[in-house]
């Protein structure tokens, strides 16, 4: 369950069961060639302690800064993006479930704003994440790239 601390500010929570084992659901987010088939479209590396990553949605023409802090494999990856000035903090917990399932949890904290438009920022990534997961599950469960991603917020 989430163990978000109250003091950190408001939190966006995602989760979702995988019923594939905790290395591989680390791996897809450890791993750009993985992750690039259900959430990025690119990434300038793999998530390791310590590096500084781009990413990009090229459906979006949008990219972000990474920096990844703490990694335990099959366990943790913690990750700061966004804004230099004002970076929020990304925490992706892959617990292990019986028959070789996995619980994977996204909290996101470090959110700036206050009314309408934290609520929106908090409610899009919410949404963003679970997107992100559904699309990983399908993909680790059963091979499909679902391409949620990407037509998350179609064109006009």
């Amino acid at each position: 369950m989430n163990s978000h601390d109250p003091a950190q500010g408001p939190a966006a929570y995602a989760c979702m069961i995988v019923r594939k084992p905790a290395d591989e659901a680390f791996r897809a987010f450890a791993d750009p060639a993985v992750t690039s088939r259900f959430w990025f479209s690119r990434s300038s590396g793999p998530m390791v302690p310590g590096a500084e990553l781009r990413w990009e949605w090229e459906t979006y023409g949008a990219s972000v800064d990474v920096r990844v802090g703490e990694v335990r494999q099959g366990e943790l990856i913690r990750f700061e993006w966004g804004n230099h000035e004002q970076p929020t903090t990304v925490e992706l917990r892959f617990t292990p479930r019986p028959a070789g399932a996995t619980f994977v949890e996204v909290t996101e904290v470090g959110f700036h704003g206050s009314g309408e438009e934290l609520t929106r920022w908090l409610n899009d990534t919410v949404g963003g994440f679970t997107t992100a997961l559904c699309a990983m599950k399908a993909l680790l469960e059963h091979g499909i790239e679902l391409g949620a991603v990407p037509d998350h917020h179609p064109a006009p």
